[in-house]
């Protein structure tokens, strides 16, 4: 059907077949059907549903590259799916700024394949080609945070679409401001509960001059840690700083027909500004790893090496997913202190262990922040869900986080007062406030 209410006209698709597809996430959860699809491509469109949304009492979730990890895109009713994978045009790159300004439907490989001629990079890599208004409405972070941040540290200013249809900007294409209340903040890691994203203005970096990347297997996950850890006190310019433990190992040996020592490992890249400084650091890492009984190291110096070395990361969870057909899966993400990795590592074994599940933990261990790959079926979603409760339990014991990057959603809801105690009460003001209707995702993030 045609929708035209003070704006331009906007189809909405309402066919079964097509609405089907937005009714399971990547985890394979499962919501309800939406009552349609829209494709807006502009924040003029955007704009022109939520005043039809308004009007008609439909409430409205805003999607972009669909790789939520915690039910922040089920429907769980009526609502309309705004979907922005239409609004993908790169608006303008500035050199001299360190800055682009994009459509949220742009994806990180899209504006990283249109930078990197000018040697500019957008650092953010959750690993899937998310899209940038979807990385910021959920505060996306992923393998290089260890030294460039997640998405609040890399967005200066972006353009949403509030709940009475007025069009904002927050904040300012500057690096620094003090100038009122961080409004644009508020928005990023709302998960769409309140406002659309419309535009973004990110921040750009100098792509190295030299880069290595190293995988160094150890004997044990807390030797692995414990060498990150003396890495990242070594003031040493890690870039990337991953660990994937041993059945993750076998799990990519038997997917990519690979053979590298199935035991715990770092992936690690290194950045600097000439070779002979690299260098140095690089050797500085060989002594750390070598004083933490270190296996194996392995080194990729061209860009194919290191794309090769990084595409064995990226695709551990595919390989997983071979390795266990017919499974569905979890893919927790807590992130505690880094006084507490190593125990936190520990405790997702000894729970696995516990309640006979095939885990896998694959953390960004430069960060703090601890996943664990579980395969589940019917038979055994129980046990799998007490693991989860488990580990974020432990997380917030030990002054950690129910969620690291993936964001709170339908999934983490039930943990924000517990880590968060009266300022939810703060929160859910806002939502009020900013969303009276309750029009945008709602059920997503809190109870309002």
């Amino acid at each position: 059907m045609t929708i035209s209410f003070d704006g331009p006209p906007i189809e909405i698709d309402t066919r079964p077949a097509v609405l089907d597809q937005f009714t399971v996430d990547e985890t394979g959860q499962a919501g309800q059907r939406p009552c349609g699809v829209a494709y807006p491509a502009d924040a003029d469109e955007v704009a022109a549903l939520v005043r039809w949304a308004r009007t008609t009492r439909t409430p409205l979730i805003s999607r972009g590259a669909g790789t939520s990890l915690e039910g922040h895109l089920l429907a769980q009713g009526n609502e309309l799916i705004v979907d922005l994978s239409q609004a993908n045009s790169i608006l303008d790159i500035s050199p001299a700024d360190f800055t682009a300004t994009v459509q949220p439907g742009v994806t990180r490989t899209q504006l990283n394949a249109a930078t990197a001629e000018l040697g500019l990079q957008f650092t953010v890599d959750p690993g899937a080609d998310a899209s940038l208004g979807g990385m910021a409405a959920t505060n996306a972070s992923g393998t290089t945070t260890v030294r460039y941040g997640g998405m609040h540290a890399n967005v200066l200013a972006l353009q949403a679409v509030l709940a009475d249809a007025t069009v904002v900007r927050l904040g300012r294409a500057v690096r620094k401001s003090s100038s009122g209340y961080d409004l644009k903040d508020l928005i990023i890691g709302s998960a769409g509960t309140l406002g659309i994203i419309t535009e973004l203005t990110v921040r750009l970096h100098p792509i190295p001059e030299w880069i290595r990347s190293l995988r160094i297997s150890f004997p044990t996950v807390p030797a692995a840690v414990d060498a990150a850890l003396e890495m990242i006190g070594a003031a040493l310019p890690v870039s990337r700083l991953e660990l994937v433990d041993a059945p993750g190992m076998t799990a990519l040996n038997e997917f990519r027909g690979a053979r590298y020592a199935e035991s715990p490992a770092l992936f690690i890249d290194i950045e600097s500004s000439s070779e002979p400084a690299g260098i140095a650091e690089e050797q500085e890492i060989r002594r750390i790893a070598q004083a933490h009984s270190v296996i194996d190291i392995a080194a990729a110096h061209t860009h194919t090496e290191r794309h090769a070395l990084w595409e064995d990361r990226h695709n551990l969870f595919f390989a997983l997913k071979a390795r266990h057909p017919g499974s569905r899966f979890m893919v927790t993400d807590t992130a505690v202190p880094y006084s507490q990795l190593a125990v936190a590592v520990g405790t997702a074994t000894r729970l696995g262990e516990e309640l006979g599940l095939d885990i896998s933990v694959a953390g960004h261990i430069g960060d703090g922040n601890v996943h664990t790959i579980v395969p589940y079926t019917d038979l055994n979603y129980a046990a799998v869900q007490d693991f989860s409760a488990r580990l974020v339990q432990h997380a917030l014991a030990v002054g950690g986080t129910a969620t690291g990057e993936h964001g709170i959603g339908l999934i983490k809801k039930k943990y924000l007062r517990a880590e968060h105690g009266a300022a939810v009460d703060l929160m859910i003001a806002i939502k009020r406030t900013l969303d009276p209707l309750g029009l945008f995702n709602p059920g997503k993030v809190l109870d309002a």
